[in-house]
Formats: structure tokens, C-alpha cells, sequence
């Protein structure tokens, strides 16, 4: 938005109050809500379900304000209080095990956010920003996977990355396949 490259209206959660609130302070001319990035609703924040979590750290990446807790293999949880409930966590969890619960009730888009709240948001994401950005050059951008998994180095090529993703995948589908087993028998 800063440098033109967006426009005022692809913020949902901050609904027609929150692109108002954005014309004020830049100028521009108040436009309705893009519905291509959502629609103004009451406010969520994400929950995971603790009996489906695989650990697989893939929302705590995806989570622009690190309101999600855990670590690898260890069932994760979210921080209510710093929940945006932007949805980034949904799509990337190979399990589907993380939802939206509304924790405002029946006010929507701005009405559903404090000022506290909203500055609370913006400094968690400025502050996630920055350790992203200062931890990128530091970072491989593939990771070396060694040990008993039989996986290549990243430095092995396409093929070798492929492999990889394959073994990634199959990983994954076996701790699929092991929750599944566990839900089915609980009683």
C-alpha cells in the first residue's frame, strides 16, 4: 500500500470502518471491500485441535504475528491474545486441524478490535518481520536433512530436492495415517 502497489480495500478484518480509517490517512478515495481477499466478519482467532496436531512447525512459519506455540513433533497451540485471525495457519496445515472461533460476537470488521488490540497486532508483525528479515540471509534456503531419513544434500540438484519433497510427503502421510488410527480408536 505504501508505494501504491495496493489498494486500500484487501483488509477484511479491519472491514468498510478499517478502509475508511485508510482513506483518512492516505488520501485516497474510500473504496467498498475487495471481496477477492475475504469478507467482513466478526473477529476469529485460530484454535488447533490438539487430538490431530502432527507437529509439523508449517503454521508457525505461516503465522505473521507468532501467536502459534510449538515445536516439531510436539502438538502446537495458539495464543488467543495475539491471534489476528488472518487464516495464514489454515491452508498450510497438512492435517486440517487448525479452525476459526468468533470471539466478538456480533461486531465486525474495526468495531471488533481495540486500539490495544490493534496496536498489539501491528507490533507483534513488525516485530516478526524484522526477525524474518534479519534470520533470511543466515538461512539456508533449502534445509539439510541428514541422519537415518537416507535424504540428499540440497546441494545434490532438482533430483535430489524432489526425493526430498517425496520423503517430506510420505512422512507426513504416515503420521496421517498414525492420528487417523489413534482418533478411530478412542472410545
Amino acid at each position: 500500500m505504501a508505494t501504491g502497489a495496493a489498494e486500500i480495500n484487501q483488509c477484511p478484518p479491519g472491514g468498510a470502518l478499517g478502509v475508511q480509517r485508510l482513506a483518512e490517512i492516505t488520501g485516497k478515495p474510500v473504496l467498498a471491500l475487495n471481496p477477492i481477499h475475504g469478507s467482513e466478519g466478526p473477529r476469529a482467532v485460530a484454535v488447533i485441535d490438539e487430538d490431530w496436531c502432527i507437529g509439523c512447525t508449517l503454521c508457525l512459519d505461516a503465522c505473521p504475528t507468532d501467536a502459534i506455540l510449538g515445536g516439531n513433533k510436539v502438538m502446537h497451540t495458539v495464543m488467543e491474545a495475539c491471534c489476528t485471525g488472518c487464516e495464514l495457519c489454515i491452508p498450510v496445515c497438512p492435517v486440517d486441524c487448525i479452525s476459526l472461533e468468533n470471539v466478538s460476537g456480533e461486531r465486525t470488521g474495526w468495531l471488533a478490535w481495540s486500539q490495544a488490540d490493534a496496536d498489539m497486532a501491528l507490533s507483534r508483525y513488525e516485530i516478526h518481520s524484522l526477525r524474518r528479515t534479519s534470520s533470511a540471509p543466515s538461512k539456508p534456503e533449502t534445509p539439510a536433512i541428514s541422519g537415518s531419513a537416507g535424504l540428499a544434500s540440497p546441494a545434490a540438484g532438482p533430483a535430489s530436492a524432489s526425493a526430498v519433497a517425496d520423503k517430506k510427503r510420505a512422512v507426513i502421510a504416515a503420521a496421517l495415517a498414525s492420528a487417523r488410527a489413534a482418533r478411530q480408536s478412542k472410545p
